[in-house]
């Protein structure tokens, strides 16, 4: 399949070949025709197949159709991202896909100053990716208002709506407007997720590539039991292999990123780190230097795990396993992109096998031989935390499109291809 059979029109067309774009992902395949049809959407995909190109390219395409023009401090269309780094990407990739339509896009991020971002609104924006804190600041400012944006995304639905986020979230959909078109995509969908976008989505179509729980294929994964003072010895050990080219390396806690980081640096491993309290332009520079190959390793938190996309990532090595099993599909998810293999190795220290159990829950499948798991019941092994690797309901939706494909993606119902609006009960206060 090509991306001309989604639909699209030819500027977009166009720019996807500038961009070497030329097979449409299982993800793009099914959202694109349905999104453009008017359905809202609930996608669940695995990290790295393109879930950004799926809700962009619809979006843009019903944005260029209607030939309005952006007023000062109301953009149109809302992309919700819940790391800088994320949003950026976003926001490049829509610059990317928009080269040949007059449409104005423009990013709203904390570390760095507002003044920029303010002036970008005052000119009107077609698109705003955003962060829900200072888009949340701007808004209390006077600085923007979502009355006009027809268009929400939520991308990284699951962390976006965990409960650091969901009350931000919630104050910032509700300023939408009613008739607005959305579209929740993630890696994870838990139960938890899907009953907060059972509030924000109207008679969604669900897309489900592949299960939301379930890594790639293409990543062999391994577990080392290990006391955690040995922990650095044993990553300093494997980094002597050269087939280690490019390394992320999570950790649990700012303090640790930049200690590891700065340990690596003094014997001899180019290292950065990479988290929430380093400024912007600090966070860009590593991943620059990162992307360049200057540093072989970046050392990073959960928060910046998902804004990290970069090519050629050899392996991922989890120094602390995640508190939270979720963060785990995410953090494996930076290699093996694009198509290729990669490799993801988790350190886990005794205090720590609760955690590696619940990840296992969430795959429904054992990251450890059981002849190698020093688990308490779980195999033959003694626990002595050394071992080997093993192996918006009630609203109005927006019936768009053109009379194009009327049957939904992944055995939805037929999208309202005529050009009218389907219309909901009002939306409960």
């Amino acid at each position: 399949m090509t991306f001309s059979a989604l639909g699209l029109a030819e500027p977009l067309l166009k720019a996807l070949e500038a961009a070497q774009f030329t097979i449409p992902t299982p993800i793009q395949q099914q959202a694109i025709p349905a999104v453009l049809e008017g359905s809202d959407m609930l996608g669940v995909a695995q990290t790295g197949t393109g879930k950004t190109a799926a809700f962009a390219l619809p979006m843009l395409q019903h944005l260029s159709a209607d030939k309005k023009t952006a007023q000062p401090r109301r953009p149109r269309a809302l992309i919700l991202a819940p790391t800088r780094e994320l949003a950026l990407q976003i926001d490049q990739s829509i610059r990317v896909f928009a080269k040949f339509l007059n449409i104005r896009a423009g990013v709203v991020i904390g570390g760095v100053g507002q003044h920029g971002q303010v002036k970008a609104l005052n000119r009107g924006l077609d698109v705003l990716t955003a962060c829900p804190g200072r888009l949340l600041d701007l808004m209390n400012q006077g600085c923007v208002a979502l009355d006009d944006v027809e268009y929400l995304v939520l991308d990284e639905a699951d962390r976006m709506l965990d409960m650091g986020f969901v009350r931000d979230v919630k104050k910032i959909v509700a300023k939408t407007r009613e008739d607005r078109l959305t579209q929740f995509f993630s890696a994870t969908m838990t139960r938890e997720v899907e009953a907060l976008a059972a509030d924000m989505l109207y008679e969604p179509i669900r897309i489900q590539v592949t299960p939301g729980t379930v890594p790639v294929e293409r990543i062999e994964q391994s577990v080392i039991f290990v006391e955690g003072s040995r922990k650095r010895g044993l990553l300093n050990e494997m980094l002597n292999d050269d087939a280690m080219s490019r390394v992320i390396v999570f950790t649990r806690t700012k303090h640790g990123a930049n200690r590891l980081a700065q340990q690596l640096e003094k014997d001899g491993v180019p290292s950065d780190a990479l988290h929430g309290n380093k400024s912007q332009s600090a966070r860009e520079k590593a991943l620059a230097r990162f992307k360049r190959g200057q540093a072989r390793v970046l050392v990073a938190t959960d928060i910046a795990a998902r804004g990290i996309d970069v090519d050629g990532v050899s392996h991922v090595v989890n120094f602390d396993v995640p508190m939270e099993p979720e963060a785990y599909v995410h953090r494996i998810g930076r290699t093996a992109r694009k198509g290729a293999e990669g490799v993801a190795v988790t350190f886990c220290g005794p205090d720590e096998y609760a955690k590696l159990s619940d990840i296992e829950r969430l795959l429904k499948r054992p990251l450890v031989d059981p002849a190698n798991d020093p688990r308490p019941q779980r195999g033959g092994g003694k626990p002595t935390g050394e071992g080997k690797p093993g192996g918006g309901k009630g609203r109005r939706n927006r019936g768009r499109g053109k009379g194009g494909p009327g049957q939904g993606a992944a055995g939805g119902k037929p999208g309202a291809g005529q050009g009218g609006r389907r219309r909901g009960p009002p939306r409960a206060a």
